[in-house]
């Protein structure tokens, strides 16, 4: 066999041989077999480049994948996802996934939207919502608006504004003269009344019931004082021999406050709404003069608790602080509920009409008070200053003062005129359950406490008078005769005193 058949015959015997090896394997063999051939290493070298590219490509392609699923990790992360459920559900709805798998919790829920968010991007979307979301609230809570009230609305803000009007413009009068009065006759009579209270002490004392006495106040000829109890019952008393006349049963738990309407025992028959009353359990009733049972329920507040009741000067309105943070005016002639306020973010206490008529304040355990505008609808006044829940408010018969009463121990005067604070009274050591004004021309105030004490102040100065201590539980409530004869308290330890001017 000659050399060139030789050769033609390995050649044969590599192409049988490489036939059942890989592409990749065969190239790499001809390659280490071949170096003396000119064009074969040509080849060779080019498939060897174009593997080892593919392979970094491939690498290339794995490390990118393997850098992004690093950042989304990071990413989701680094995003911020509700632990409300509710608002995780909303959200999986939005972007158009199942809000809830078989067998998934809460916080399943949220990894699995976390991981969504992170892959879709769509975090950014639901941020700027929500973000547009918060700036719309914050603009409308910036702006008043109005919805369109009853028919029994209007007629009762007009029917009141005709009402206010007249006696507004009586009480200015009645100011002016008073303030053309001589200085010295106006000071002399101011020492005759502090001289009078700072002689005050207890008069009478009765136990009104088996359980604490709530609330008390004196009928507006100053002959009879109703007292309230956690027992349910409400009792009418003579003054001052504290003879029961009246038992009044209708309440099934504690009763919060009674008070007389504005004509009661003046001009008024005694067969019709004398009275009213509220409970805890949201309850309240109207009372005659004759009837052991009530002649008729207000309902609409249940099951929140109803903590006090003011009569409108006028009688034909009544207003109820009740425990939804709002506070409602019922009329009684048209038999409606006539207005549902709102305002005060936690429960509205207490509320004081205006003498005129024509604003009323409020109140709340969210440590503020508002005065209202009864004829608009519009808040005129935000009383911010005290530290903790207002217990009691009064407005003081010159129509621009208020007092309240606080958790914070203190007791605050207001000018609405001014819209501000006028002065602090660091009044007791505990917090004050009521205050009151003088109902006649409101010379001084008088504050009761949980510290076992009323107090009496001169409004001229807003100092202390006189302290009066006799009772062994905390006081829970105080008012003043209409004739200024007597001073009453009720208190937790069941029963109520009256208090008057010892006689020299």
């Amino acid at each position: 066999m000659s050399d060139e058949d030789e050769v033609q015959f390995v050649k044969k015997q590599k192409t049988i041989h490489y036939g059942s090896l890989e592409d990749s394997e065969r190239v790499r063999l001809e390659a280490e077999d071949d170096n003396s051939n000119d064009n074969v290493p040509i080849q060779t070298q080019n498939a060897e480049t174009s593997e080892y590219m593919e392979l970094e490509d491939a690498m290339s392609r794995d490390k990118q994948a393997l850098l992004e699923e690093f950042e989304r990790r990071r990413k989701a992360r680094s995003i911020n996802v509700s632990t409300d459920d509710a608002e995780v559900k909303r959200n999986l709805r939005h972007i158009g996934e199942p809000i809830c798998l078989f067998g998934e919790g809460p916080a399943d829920r949220r990894s699995r939207l976390r991981e969504i968010l992170s892959k879709t991007g769509e975090d950014a979307v639901i941020r700027r919502e929500a973000e547009e979301e918060k700036r719309l609230f914050e603009k409308d809570q910036e702006q008043t608006w109005y919805h369109e009230g009853p028919e029994s609305l209007r007629t009762a803000r007009l029917w009141i504004a005709h009402y206010s009007l007249p006696r507004v413009k009586e009480r200015l009068e009645e100011a002016r003269r008073l303030s053309d009065l001589p200085t010295a006759t106006k000071t002399a009579k101011m020492q005759e009344l502090q001289k009078k209270l700072q002689n005050m002490s207890i008069y009478s004392s009765q136990i009104g019931d088996t359980r604490p006495i709530s609330y008390c106040q004196f009928s507006p000829n100053s002959k009879f004082l109703v007292t309230a109890s956690w027992t349910g019952l409400c009792k009418l008393w003579s003054v001052p021999d504290c003879e029961l006349k009246q038992t009044l049963k209708g309440h099934t738990c504690n009763v919060s406050s009674i008070i007389f309407h504005p004509k009661a025992t003046i001009s008024q028959e005694d067969n019709i709404c004398n009275m009213a009353s509220c409970a805890s359990d949201g309850s309240v009733k109207l009372w005659d003069f004759k009837s052991e049972e009530p002649i008729a329920d207000i309902e609409g507040h249940m099951p929140h608790r109803v903590s006090r009741l003011g009569f409108h000067p006028s009688g034909r309105f009544l207003g109820t602080c009740c425990f939804d943070n709002s506070w409602r005016l019922w009329d009684l002639q048209q038999c409606t509920e006539v207005l549902h306020q709102e305002g005060h973010v936690k429960p509205v206490y207490c509320i004081s009409f205006q003498v005129d008529g024509s604003v009323c304040a409020t109140g709340g355990l969210d440590s503020f008070g508002r005065v209202w505008d009864l004829r608009t609808g519009r808040c005129i006044m935000f009383m911010e200053g005290h530290l903790k829940a207002i217990f009691g408010i009064d407005f003081s018969p010159n129509g621009y003062h208020i007092a309240t009463g606080s958790e914070d121990n203190t007791c605050k005067i207001w000018d609405l005129r001014k819209r501000s604070v006028l002065y602090t009274i660091p009044a007791h050591t505990n917090l004050i359950s009521e205050v009151k004004f003088q109902k006649e021309s409101g010379n001084f105030l008088v504050t009761s406490s949980y510290d076992n004490t009323v107090k009496l102040w001169t409004t001229r100065t807003w100092q202390p008078l006189k302290t009066l201590s006799g009772h062994d539980g905390k006081i829970m409530s105080v008012d003043i005769s209409p004739d200024n004869q007597f001073v009453a308290t009720a208190s937790y330890d069941r029963t109520f005193k009256f208090w008057t001017p010892e006689l020299n």
